[in-house]
């Protein structure tokens, strides 16, 4: 009796059938035997089977059925009855088992006497140049574990759907009378769903042990790459329904749902994608299919998906193909935005037509998502083609451009060019002028003739295929949008061009439908000669020359990689960089890790100029540096010239921390602001890094090191603080921050004038003058929901309906996190968090609720009411890192923990201005008593003076 039977089933694959079966003769494990099931092949694949069992007459024997089954699964059931070995595995005919694969997972199910043992499949891209790796589903297999029941783990009963990468023991085969459906496509999923049922244990091992070898550009197509055909997606439907069944029998109501979610966000997503390039009849037939089975999802499916993906599958439900095809066209290209939208009752809706139905209206709802907070600039609009044809040797184009919200005014400035590009990266591309761009109902229309002929020149041999584009110029905003062909007629033949390096190979170029939808032109050749000539440039790439000139390019390429990695920057910095002299006079500033131009990095460099100072401020940046000083140098954090200009700074200035694994050089004056006292436990006070080893806190103590000066603002701090970062005590410096300078000054100023003076903030923002001006600016969360954003913790439609008459609330999120308000709320809620600086944001409010934020020391200068809105306290507290006092003991204002609560300590959120005052100068005296309104000053006279012109 063998330790394992390996069951290689083949139809019509003769050539690599060898290859699979020496993929088990060549197992680490010895005691293997192959049984080889022909599915009646009409090639040579029985005859190979046969030869390959002579050869091996003592570990491979072959067998053929009488008549082609149609699939995969009936081959399989004939195996199982023909092996004799003790555990049983799946291998197709064109794919391959990892050397030890057999060993791992017979020493699995022995060691641990499961019914089932699944290892780590990796699928191999055979198409591709360096033949694309993924993992299947890898998160299952990070580490080795043992399952009493799948139930344990739903994600691998819905994601884990092969048969191939596991080991089965063959008695619990025989006993449960496991068999895969005859003639029918996706057998895995009915059989392996019966055996995750049926087994009493089940390991998971972290080895691979399959290699899936796709084809996707192979004559004869797989099942998985037929997705078009109409059978396929009824196979697919039937195997959810029996396997539904399987689970209601059990009673596995959850299994269920995480089954239905799967099918929602990756069965019926794989044949949507190909319903744009199908015809009427095509689309009417799949959509009945869908209908009776998408009524049998539960709806709490649709609120685990993407909102595109529950959008399309309620669209196709109801059969509303005007706004599922668009929708569907989303699902393809997740960013763009391929309907005009609807606003209804404040909220924003992929579509109309369906508020009748709640349902719908919940699905549908995109309000979240925040579309309509986005200028045209930073949307990627549909641009469905409307007309396609010939006009001699030029194209003729007509298009409509989706207008969400109507984003793109009536009267709008509008001008528009098309751009051909090679797809291939750093080639060359051609521009056409767009003759006709103006608003057509709730589209942007468009039509041009574009002279391909005339003006695209090619080179010919590396720029086989060419997207095209259309940029949309909106009163100087730009936005750039890809073509859609969907249902539009390519009408017309090749039209002729001239390549710059040769017609031998390509002298026409022709119109496609890219993989995405999108039209593009591929170089064809109709000359006789063309497939000669192509023959002799391969064997030229494939011959000595070319297999050098490819080394040599990949070389490069890997060098050029080589030097922007990581690891190579550092070398830069700490063996080239840091030998360089020292620059005199030079400073580095960072804010927030290069997110903002703000805080006190700000407003040291500020001062600096305002005294006129001579000295050259370099100032980074990550991401855009379109809101940085004009009057200072920029440079992109962690590019190399951010790491020569640290290296050679007589200054640092952040509130952070510079990149960790930057070594200070000793002439480097290192002024660290901080960003804000502390309520939560820092540095070795969190009980993460406690954990951590002794190596690990060493690293990060020689990062915290490399400090020259640590600011104070009060000896909270360096109790805290300085502590936690276990700093000496010269390292401390009792200035304040430079950041509240200007509230320290504008609380002066309100006493000396007896009023408050808003400033040209409020009028920015629109706010009117007899409004009071609230700030909700909470601390970072983890953003959660069901679009991965912060979710205020108020019905922020409920604050502005009650409250909106007489404040105006600015909400403040996080620089990690981002929040979206619904348009019912606008001019009565505003959302500022893209403003770099809270500072004037801070000075403008008249009041201000916050929860655990540093913002309350800050704010606390200005002497207004503070409200404490902690709705999360306990798990925050005490299940979280700690804190390092009592907020319900310090805090200057009402602390309230509900939605009710807060709302009610609203309506007399005013009183507390008297009713919190003490507390307030309590608060003050013992968080904030050295911010006195010249730590800026006092810095740059300390560290800069001698500056001076």
């Amino acid at each position: 009796m063998p330790d394992v039977s390996v069951v290689v089933i083949v139809y019509n694959d003769a050539d690599r059938l060898p290859t699979a079966v020496q993929s088990v003769l060549d197992q680490t494990l010895r005691d293997v035997e192959v049984v080889i099931v022909d599915d009646c092949s009409t090639d040579r694949s029985f005859d190979v089977a046969q030869q390959l069992a002579a050869t091996h007459p003592e570990r491979v024997r072959a067998f053929q059925l009488p008549e082609n089954s149609g699939a995969g699964g009936e081959p399989r059931n004939v195996g199982i009855q023909h092996t004799r070995g003790q555990y049983v595995m799946f291998l197709d005919s064109d794919d391959v088992l990892e050397h030890n694969a057999c060993r791992n997972m017979l020493e699995a199910a022995e060691e641990t006497d499961s019914d089932i043992v699944s290892g780590l499949c990796v699928r191999l891209h055979k198409d591709t140049r360096n033949q694309k790796r993924d993992e299947w589903y890898s998160w299952l297999y990070s580490t080795t574990r043992t399952l009493d029941s799948v139930t344990e783990l739903p994600d691998l009963f819905v994601w884990d759907t092969l048969s191939t990468n596991k080991c089965y023991r063959r008695d619990f085969l025989i006993e449960n009378d496991l068999r895969f459906p005859k003639g029918m496509f996706y057998e895995d999923l009915m059989f392996i769903a019966d055996a995750y049922l049926a087994a009493e244990r089940i390991t998971l091992i972290p080895n691979q042990v399959y290699f899936w070898h796709v084809h996707e550009q192979a004559a004869v197509k797989s099942v998985t790459n037929r997705r078009h055909e109409m059978t396929n997606y009824i196979h697919r439907l039937e195997v959810h329904r029996r396997i539904d069944a399987l689970l209601e029998q059990r009673g596995l109501t959850g299994m269920k749902l995480a089954k239905d979610v799967k099918f929602l966000k990756h069965d019926l997503v794989l044949h949507l994608r190909d319903l744009p390039f199908r015809d009427d009849a095509y689309r009417q037939e799949f959509a009945e299919l869908s209908r009776e089975y998408l009524a049998g999802i539960a709806p709490e499916a649709y609120e685990r998906v993407l909102p595109i993906q529950a959008i399309c599958a309620y669209l196709l439900q109801k059969g509303d193909w005007d706004n599922l095809i668009p929708a569907v066209d989303t699902l393809i290209n997740r960013d763009k935005v391929s309907s005009p939208l609807a606003e209804h009752d404040g909220r924003i809706y992929w579509c109309d037509g369906h508020f009748d139905d709640a349902f719908g209206r919940q699905v549908l709802d995109v309000t979240d998502i925040g579309y309509h907070e986005k200028p045209v600039n930073q949307l990627f609009l549909r641009n469905q083609i409307t007309r396609f044809s010939e006009a001699g040797n030029a194209v003729s184009l007509a298009g409509r451009i989706t207008n969400p919200l109507g984003v793109i005014p009536e009267g709008a400035k509008l001008k528009a060019e098309l751009e051909f590009s090679a797809r291939r990266r750093s080639l060359q591309s051609f521009t056409f002028p767009v003759q006709t761009v103006r608003h057509d109902g709730d589209a942007i229309a468009w039509e041009t003739t574009a002279d391909i002929t005339a003006q695209l020149r090619p080179l010919g041999i590396v720029d086989t295929i060419w997207d095209v584009r259309l940029s949309l110029d909106v009163n100087g905003a730009r936005t750039t949008t890809r073509l859609t062909v969907s249902d539009t007629e390519l009408a017309g033949g090749p039209l002729p061009v001239r390549p710059r390096l040769t017609r031998m190979v390509a002298d026409h170029i022709e119109p496609h439908a890219s993989s995405k939808g999108h039209l593009a032109f591929r170089l064809i050749s109709e000359s006789r000669n063309a497939e000669r000539v192509q023959e002799l440039i391969a064997k030229g790439v494939r011959g000595k020359p070319g297999t050098l000139a490819k080394n040599g390019f990949r070389k490069a390429k890997a060098l050029r990689k080589t030097l922007t990695s990581g690891d190579s920057k550092l070398r830069a910095y700490h063996e080239v960089f840091s030998r360089l002299p020292i620059k005199k006079r030079t400073v580095v500033f960072e804010s927030h890790l290069g997110k903002q131009y703000s805080d006190s990095p700000r407003a040291i460099y500020e001062e600096m100029r305002r005294q006129g100072l001579e000295f050259e401020a370099i100032w980074s940046y990550a991401g855009s540096p379109k809101d940085f000083p004009k009057d200072a140098t920029l440079v992109k954090r962690w590019s190399l010239q951010y790491l020569k200009a640290l290296a050679q700074a007589e200054f640092w200035v952040d509130n952070q921390s510079y990149p960790l694994k930057l070594t200070k050089r000793p002439e480097t004056t290192y002024i660290q602001t901080w960003h804000g006292s502390a309520l939560k436990n820092m540095g070795f006070d969190q009980p993460s890094l406690k954990a951590q080893t002794r190596q690990q806190q060493a690293e990060q103590q020689e990062s915290l090191d490399r400090f020259d000066r640590f600011l104070c603002r009060t000896e909270h701090d360096a109790r805290t603080l300085a502590k936690a970062f276990r700093l000496k005590e010269k390292t401390l410096l009792r200035v304040g921050y430079p950041r509240n300078d200007v509230l320290v000054k504008a609380r002066q100023r309100e006493a000396e004038l007896g009023r408050r003076e808003r400033g040209a903030l409020a009028a920015e923002l629109g706010i009117p003058a007899d409004k009071t001006v609230l700030l909700y600016a909470p601390t970072f969360r983890k953003a959660g929901g069901r679009h991965g954003r912060f979710a205020l913790p108020f019905d922020v439609e409920r604050f502005a309906d009650e409250f909106g008459d007489r404040y105006v609330l600015l909400v403040r999120s996080h620089y990690l996190n981002h929040v979206v308000l619904p348009p019912t709320v606008q001019g009565r809620v505003i959302d500022v968090s893209a403003r770099h600086d809270i500072s004037p944001i801070l000075e403008l409010a008249d009041g201000l609720v916050t929860d655990y934020s540093s913002v309350m020391f800050d704010y606390a200068l200005l002497d207004r009411p503070l409200m404490f809105f902690t709705y999360d306290y306990d798990e925050y507290v005490h299940e979280g890192r700690g804190t390092y006092f009592d907020l319900l003991e310090h805090a200057p204002g009402p602390v309230v923990r509900t939605e009710e609560d807060f709302f009610e300590t609203m309506q007399s959120f005013e009183t507390q201005q008297l009713e919190y005052a003490k507390d307030r100068k309590e608060f003050v005296a013992k968080f904030g008593e050295y911010d006195r309104g010249d730590a800026a000053q006092s810095i740059v006279d300390q560290f800069f003076a001698q500056w001076s012109r």
